[in-house]
């Protein structure tokens, strides 16, 4: 081959990209990566697809996960943030900034219960990070109680409230007062909430644990506990919210309020990274005398608050909530048909709206599946709390016609890797 052609120049980007992972960025990643047949390097996204340097495109059933609920460059966003960018992308921190005004008020007005004040940062760890302070500030209490499974972020006040021991273990000892329960077992939570306790800290659905519901009255249960206890609650609803789940936020199945929640992924739109913790003005009372007790040099800057706005703006004309529940629905009756095929193989598949777990009884049959839907152009990936389970989060413009593909695709990924465990 011509060393100056196109398809050169393209497997020339692959290799280098891969050779300054392993340089310089994650050699780990990039075996894992290679290994499962993901040698091939993005360069460009639009909609539901994700285009590769040789040309092909990827249909994103992983989002980012949780990201790309309006897609990939949806214009309306993208035209924002260039409008914003040409105008002023971070702010001066001596004058307000309007925008920071403008989005911590549309967040108050869609959130639930009485959640009025806004803390924008850069991540969803940092909301929590921002939550867990704002928590022991506002009561003087030093004790949190999360649960088991549970996914926060990986820095170490989020690290320290997340459940997955391996990747909590090489940076022990992390903060002090977590204590873990089973999720789901209302019981156990009160046993474990005393007047010592800050905040419970709940996903309303557990993402990374494998895609986990809890049962009805859960958390209604868990806002009882908090209210005789005098502890604060904290619904993570990082990847559950704005639409995700079929409703504008996962705890409005139960119609619960907590009394801080936390918000990133999707709230930047798939454009711009962002996070948020949202509290009543009983905890906002910890600014009062300090101002400045908690903040950000690059949250809330400008450009990212345009991106947020213009995506919580998508969300409601284009009804992306009812969108992700009338996909999701045909996506998990549809998986739940294929699966039933192979009993041996899969064990569960469960969701709510375009947020879908397919559980193996392995975690290598999971792995050898995500490699037979990306020779298929489909792109999933593992619950980072339990390898077994693949979860599935495009977003929510994706069409009824590509969830067909989609459930096609992994009906014949699974029958790809049924027939290796025969060879």
């Amino acid at each position: 081959m011509n060393s100056n052609s196109p398809a050169s120049g393209k497997e020339d980007l692959a290799r280098a990209t891969f050779t300054r992972y392993e340089k310089f960025i994650n050699p780990g990643m990039a075996a894992l990566t290679k290994f499962m047949g993901l040698d091939n390097v993005e360069v460009a996204a639009q909609g539901c697809y994700v285009t590769a340097s040789d040309g092909r495109r990827y249909l994103d059933c992983l989002g980012g996960p949780g990201v790309f609920t309006m897609g990939h460059c949806h214009p309306r966003i993208v035209q924002a943030i260039q409008k914003q960018a040409a105008r002023q992308p971070l702010s001066s921190h001596v004058l307000l900034n309007p925008l920071y005004g403008e989005l911590a008020e549309a967040l108050a007005e869609i959130t639930p219960g009485d959640l009025q004040y806004c803390f924008v940062c850069n991540s969803g760890a940092e909301a929590v990070e921002a939550a867990l302070k704002f928590a022991r500030g506002c009561t003087g209490r030093p004790k949190f109680v999360a649960a088991e499974g549970a996914f926060h972020g990986k820095t170490f006040g989020a690290l320290s409230a997340s459940g997955r021991e391996v990747y909590k273990q090489p940076f022990e000892p992390l903060l002090t007062g977590f204590t873990h329960v089973p999720f789901g077992d209302a019981e156990a939570l009160a046993q474990a909430v005393d007047d010592q306790t800050a905040a419970v800290i709940l996903e309303p659905i557990q993402c990374e644990a494998g895609i986990i519901i809890p049962p009805a009255g859960y958390l209604t249960k868990a806002r009882q506990i908090c209210n005789n206890s005098g502890a604060l609650l904290i619904f993570d609803e990082i990847q559950t919210g704005l639409g995700r789940t079929g409703r504008m936020f996962a705890c409005d199945w139960q119609e619960v309020a907590p009394d801080i929640i936390t918000l990133g992924k999707a709230l930047g739109g798939g454009v711009m990274p962002i996070g948020a913790a949202v509290a009543t003005p009983q905890v906002w009372t910890i600014f009062e005398d300090s101002p400045i007790i908690h903040s950000s040099t690059f949250g809330g800057n400008p450009l990212a608050c345009a991106a947020a706005l213009a995506a919580l703006q998508v969300i409601t004309d284009e009804n992306l909530a009812e969108k992700c529940a009338q996909r999701g629905e045909q996506l998990l009756a549809g998986l739940s048909g294929v699966a039933a095929n192979y009993p041996e193989m899969i064990s569960a598949v469960r969701g709510k709206g375009l947020l879908v777990g397919m559980e193996f009884t392995d975690s290598d049959l999971g792995g050898l599946t995500i490699s037979a839907l990306a020779q298929r152009q489909i792109l999933v990936a593992f619950a980072l709390n339990d390898p077994r389970v693949l979860r599935f989060e495009p977003p929510a413009i994706i069409s009824a016609q590509q969830v067909d593909q989609v459930i096609q695709a992994v009906g014949e990924a699974l029958a790809q890797t049924a027939e290796l465990l025969e060879m």
